[in-house]
């Protein structure tokens, strides 16, 4: 379960509830989608009620770019801790490959007061003086301490990852990046595979309720509506089918109930697509990234995505 635009406590419970009622097990989420709080609460009247134990709960969190130094990971992840009050997460990941100047942490209070934990101002406040390796190690004594049980990465292109593989100690075990019929990633997948990283799909629907007036709708194009209508499911269902196919796991936000139950029973399912299907969709591809640093972070940009 994505748990980005779950806004407020109700919307938050309300979805954690009818998630794991439903059986999910695996919950992403990340300082900057500001409601680790909620999540917190949400899960803890899960675990009070029997519905799940933390044991059978696959949790994600990520590193925000503010606390990539050395010293500030593991307070970064105990903040996270304090919010989803768990005392570790299964996986944790560096969210983006790029580190912004410290804000302070206080752990005082629950959540964040303002948004400056997700805000470059425009690339001013990225301190390239960081380098992944040395937010690598810090994530891998997360690792020996047990405050973690898995670390990886998202946002990652080949150059960055295959750089970050050739020296440490725990290979990232995820690489968790947007991929969906217009931005399909396929050299990516296919590096990560000979390396043995497990790629996680985000934006699989092409972020509908994110992407900006004249951009592009994967929902409503008309060759995966096709294919879908002719398979009697969505196109959103589609999107998941491809996605798994091609041997990614895949993060799907929604508080809706019937459409959690819709995406856990294609998971359960996972309906094969013939070879023509998957040839159409393979044709769709664009390139087109509806997450663009260089949309927020001006020059600097250039650290990621070329």
């Amino acid at each position: 379960l994505g748990t980005m635009e779950l806004n407020g406590p109700e919307m938050v419970r309300s979805a954690i509830q009818s998630a794991i009622s439903l059986g999910y097990k695996r919950i992403d989420c990340a300082p900057v989608y500001f409601n680790e709080e909620h999540i917190g609460d949400a899960l803890q009247n899960e675990f009070k009620s029997g519905t799940i134990q933390r044991q059978d709960l696959f949790l994600t969190s990520k590193l925000a770019s503010p606390f990539h130094k050395r010293d500030l990971v593991e307070p970064a992840l105990l903040k996270t801790l304090s919010d989803l009050r768990v005392d570790y997460l299964d996986l944790f990941l560096i969210h983006w490959p790029v580190a912004f100047y410290p804000v302070p942490i206080d752990m005082s209070v629950r959540g964040w007061p303002d948004d400056a934990v997700d805000d470059s101002d425009g690339g001013k406040n990225i301190d390239p003086s960081v380098t992944v390796k040395e937010t690598w190690m810090a994530m891998e004594e997360l690792v020996d301490k047990g405050l973690v049980r898995n670390i990886g990465v998202s946002n990652f292109p080949v150059a960055l990852l295959h750089e970050l593989l050739a020296d440490c100690k725990i290979k990232p075990s995820v690489n968790q990046v947007e991929i969906h019929p217009y931005l399909q990633q396929r050299k990516l997948i296919d590096y990560c595979k000979a390396r043995g990283v497990h790629v996680q799909a985000y934006s699989a629907l092409g972020t509908a309720g994110y992407k900006e007036p004249g951009e592009p709708s994967v929902l409503d194009d008309p060759v995966l509506s096709d294919i879908a209508s002719k398979r009697g499911m969505s196109v959103a269902q589609l999107c998941l089918a491809w996605s798994m196919q091609r041997g990614c796991s895949v993060v799907a936000k929604s508080a809706s109930p019937k459409r959690q139950k819709e995406n856990l029973l294609l998971e359960i399912d996972q309906p094969q697509l013939s070879e023509a299907e998957m040839k159409h969709i393979e044709e769709l591809d664009r390139g087109y990234r509806f997450f663009r640093p260089e949309d927020w972070w001006g020059s600097m940009a250039m650290a990621v995505f070329d």
